[in-house]
């Protein structure tokens, strides 16, 4: 039998390593961060006049935003990039949770609305270095979510559908790489639809404007389904495909269907499904499919039932049908924006605050994408959990040698290779020089469009 060698129970601690650094992953974040130029763009888009708090908010939006990255759940967790050495790797002076209150405090609408200014910037450096579709056919998914609130006393709280207190915020995510394009604040009460058309055409003109210039696909699920949100779709020449209720209109149009039209699809065991579609409104098709069990099941749901949607697109039922069902991807994306960038809550009593929480979020969100984008070479997303565990929370040792910074990581850590091959990469993602809306010259990948400081809401793109 093999005799331990230490007890844990006669260790010694010690918080006393200054050179330590807390989550070393931390510098692939920051240097993608220099890398799209956030620290430049936040304090050009950012003017929160002469209040508490206005000064320098390039620092406390980084500050914020790899917090969130590093995991951070609210304010007060942004402490944890002030143990040891870890300001050193970030490249910027770490805001304490007090200032970074007041700062998020300081935030009224038009304030946000800088901040939705900042994510588009990030989107189109971010993009324009690699990680976005260029020519490339793209689908963007919409919903709704939950940020949960804990206490009554948080403004802009109240029960939606789901019966739980907090707010409700509009997302539009792009399906094949989980990026969030944009984000909607909203109150707890606010009904699913409320403000999606204007949603919908913004994130449209929002990725024109990044560089998405192939076709572009709209999915959602029926909460949104609107004469309203067909139109903003039409009006920019983006194909759409949301799901539609059981209403009058709908059931007639349904029972219609010729039996011999309905052609079977692929089901779970015991089940049986298939799938047809007809005309329906102004132009539509409607493909619908209908679902019921087989075998000793069945006397539980003799009848079928039946789920339907609209679009626009080419293609055969069955294929439209797959493709439509691809949607339930926003809710892995909604999921890791929670659990993995800070938005399990909104932490403050102010709306506005929480407001600028859920962007700063997003940002943060976006930023483990593009590292594993551009960094790690993934075509996919991969879960920020992962990225996290993997390449971001490595314990390390920051050291001074002839005058240069080494950065010492553990010895046969697993995926030492990745992390270094991903460090390369960022540092030698190629940069130019771009001339700012205020006409100095800056270093950086891609200009901010003209239009950034009219506060990014046209209903063209």
């Amino acid at each position: 039998m093999q005799k331990l060698s230490h007890n844990p129970t006669r260790l010694g601690v010690t918080f006393d390593d200054d050179r330590a650094v807390a989550g070393a992953g931390l510098a692939l974040v920051a240097t993608l961060s220099k890398r799209l130029g956030t620290y430049e763009l936040a304090n050009e888009l950012i003017d929160l006049g002469d209040v508490p708090g206005h000064a320098t908010p390039g620092r406390k939006v980084l500050t914020l935003i790899h917090a969130m990255v590093a995991g951070a759940e609210c304010i007060e967790d942004a402490d944890v990039l002030r143990a040891g050495a870890t300001g050193r790797v970030l490249g910027h002076a770490v805001m304490a949770p007090s200032t970074l209150g007041t700062f998020l405090r300081a935030f009224r609408f038009g304030h946000d609305r800088q901040l939705d200014s900042l994510s588009e910037a990030l989107l189109t450096a971010a993009w324009s270095l690699g990680a976005g579709p260029g020519n490339e056919p793209m689908t963007i998914d919409i919903d709704s979510t939950i940020c949960e609130v804990y206490g009554k006393a948080k403004e802009g709280s109240g029960y939606g559908y789901t019966k739980v207190l907090g707010q409700h915020p509009l997302v539009a995510t792009r399906a094949d790489t989980g990026e969030v394009l944009h984000v909607r604040h909203r109150q707890g009460s606010a009904h699913t639809a409320r403000g999606a058309q204007r949603f919908v055409r913004e994130t449209i003109g929002r990725v024109r404007r990044a560089g998405a210039t192939g076709p572009l696909t709209l999915r959602a699920d029926s909460g949104f389904y609107s004469k309203y949100v067909v139109k903003a779709c039409r009006d920019h020449n983006v194909r759409y495909s949301i799901t539609v209720s059981q209403n009058k209109g709908v059931k007639p149009a349904i029972g219609a269907i010729a039996e011999e039209s309905w052609v079977p699809i692929d089901y779970t065991l015991g089940g049986q499904a298939e799938v047809a579609e007809c005309s329906y409104g102004d132009g539509h098709r409607l493909v619908v499919r209908r679902t019921r069990l087989t075998g000793k099941q069945a006397e539980l749901f003799p009848t079928w039932r039946y789920h339907a949607f609209i679009t626009d697109r080419e293609g055969t039922a069955v294929f439209l049908h797959a493709d439509h069902r691809g949607h339930a991807v926003v809710e892995l994306a909604i999921w890791d924006l929670k659990e993995g960038a800070g938005l399990s809550h909104c932490p403050s009593g102010d709306f506005n605050a929480n407001a600028a929480w859920v962007v700063l979020g997003t940002m943060a969100h976006n930023m483990i994408r593009w590292l594993s984008i551009l960094g790690l070479a993934h075509d996919g997303p991969v879960v920020a959990k992962t990225i996290r565990r993997k390449f971001i929370s490595v314990p390390g040792r920051l050291t001074t040698r002839s005058r240069r910074a080494q950065l010492h990581l553990p010895t046969e850590w697993p995926w030492a290779s990745e992390w270094l091959a991903c460090f390369d990469r960022l540092r030698a993602l190629s940069l130019r020089t771009w001339v700012t809306s205020s006409g100095a010259a800056r270093s950086g990948r891609a200009a901010p469009s003209p239009d950034h400081r009219r506060r990014l809401c046209p209903d063209t793109p």
